[in-house]
């Protein structure tokens, strides 16, 4: 993700902002500002990003982003079909900084819920990137389809090896079930908070 530095900067400039006033924003020093935008910090952490966007007025996916490249939060829906598949929408490279600990490969994609849809483990807003797999890499909350329905479960193995899934308000485990597959591991999550 080297173009991260420069789109701090084009993104600075067109919100008319110097790099104190951009830094008092995102609660970090104009000295910091100064080492994202030379990439002499490649590193910047979740929240960071987050502030970093909500400051410069703008969507989260457009700070990440490739110049060029078309990729925006897709809306996910209950129903099928899943909002990737129709071959337009491109997906994005996440630094693995910014996903410690997650074992994926590929494109993630920039998904939040359709207005009015709920899913367990997001709230209305909520931005996760989304690895699409059809196999278990590790614990963690997966995007499954269960008989034709798109649910969040958390997602473990049991004491030998079969699949647990666990809705948001339960700490019953659904056991695996032929109608149940894996579509993809949610391998970021962000979150509005208040400033």
């Amino acid at each position: 993700m080297d173009t991260l530095g420069p789109r701090i900067k084009e993104l600075r400039l067109e919100a008319k902002l110097n790099k104190a006033a951009l830094a008092r924003r995102v609660g970090v020093s104009d000295v910091t500002i100064s080492y994202w935008e030379s990439g002499a910090i490649r590193q910047i952490g979740h929240e960071r990003l987050v502030a970093l966007a909500q400051a410069l007025n703008c969507p989260l996916s457009r700070l990440l982003e490739e110049t060029g490249t078309q990729a925006a939060p897709l809306y996910l829906r209950s129903r099928p079909p899943l909002p990737w598949q129709d071959g337009r929408q491109k997906g994005i490279d996440l630094p693995i900084e910014m996903v410690p600990g997650q074992r994926w490969d590929g494109d993630c994609h920039l998904v939040t819920p359709a207005p009015g849809e709920r899913f367990d483990f997001l709230a209305a807003g909520d931005l996760v990137a989304i690895a699409p797999s059809d196999i278990f890499r590790q614990p963690g909350l997966y995007l499954i389809d269960d008989d034709g329905t798109l649910a969040i479960r958390r997602v473990e193995q049991g004491p030998t090896g079969e699949l647990l899934f666990h809705r948001e308000s339960s700490d019953e485990a659904m056991p695996w079930t032929p109608a149940c597959r894996l579509i993809g591991k949610l391998v970021a999550h962000w979150r509005v908070q208040p400033l």
